[in-house]
């Protein structure tokens, strides 16, 4: 077993069946100073960054600011840091590359073919991450199971050979009702959006609400056949680790 593959299975054993307060407590005294949490304020995100945010968890609070948000994106994220007196770093793409991106390929280039999303989804949301994931030893998402096929196969933590981090997904178990209650229950501030059908919820161009019985990443890239994923969370599963499902009990705040 290698160094990495004993510290993911050491994490596994520490965080499970705990809460989810205690878990990111447990990870971010675990690598004081290299813990890193992005968002995109989806429900999920709101979950964790209340729970960062009421509890002062210190961790760095990312998001990528692509430049096509919705407007109520930007009203979620103004709440959120204003509910917590949270600070969130915005990152953003290189001014220079994509302006001659959309000089050369057109304003709204990527329903014209995927090479053109996929570069700019590189452009947009890559390349700025890269540069807030510099540094950082353990890398907290969102994610969850049931979002999207792919994301079935990943684990609660695993290496993430791209960025070369450990890479922390605590609501991977976690349901839509779980995520909604404790949305509900702990009046927490979440995008407008879902309300009118919405469930993943990324640059306006690209994302439109779903229909019923929709995947729900049938709402991003609708016009194209392909993986649903920007290439964010593409990552190479190093280690074969699996954890208990977490419940709504463990979303204590």
């Amino acid at each position: 077993m290698t160094e990495v593959q004993t510290k993911l299975l050491q994490l596994k054993k520490e965080v499970k069946n705990i809460p989810l307060k205690e878990a990111l407590q447990l990870v971010a005294a675990r690598f004081p100073g290299q813990v890193a949490f992005s968002t995109s304020f989806g429900m999920e995100d709101q979950v964790i960054t209340h729970v960062i945010g009421k509890n002062k968890i210190p961790m760095k609070v990312f998001t990528l600011d692509t430049g096509r948000l919705f407007n109520e994106t930007y009203e979620v994220w103004s709440a959120t840091a204003n509910a917590f007196d949270l600070q969130i770093d915005p990152y953003y793409p290189d001014a220079e590359e994509i302006q001659n991106f959309v000089r050369e390929k057109g304003i709204n280039s990527m329903y014209l073919s995927v090479d053109n999303r996929k570069e700019c989804c590189r452009i947009r949301k890559i390349e700025p991450l890269k540069r807030a994931l510099q540094g950082v030893a353990v890398w907290v998402t969102g994610v969850r199971a049931a979002q999207s096929v792919n994301r079935q196969n990943f684990k609660m933590f695993e290496w993430d050979d791209a960025f070369q981090l450990i890479k922390f997904n605590p609501l991977l178990h976690c349901s839509d009702q779980d995520v909604a209650d404790f949305v509900q229950q702990n009046n927490t501030p979440y995008n407008k959006l879902h309300d009118q059908g919405f469930l993943s919820i990324g640059c306006a161009p690209c994302t439109r609400a779903i229909h019923f019985g929709e995947d729900p990443r049938a709402g991003r890239w609708w016009w194209e056949d392909s993986k649903k994923e920007c290439g964010l969370h593409q990552t190479k599963i190093l280690a074969d680790i699996t954890d208990p499902e977490l419940t709504q009990n463990d979303l204590h705040s």
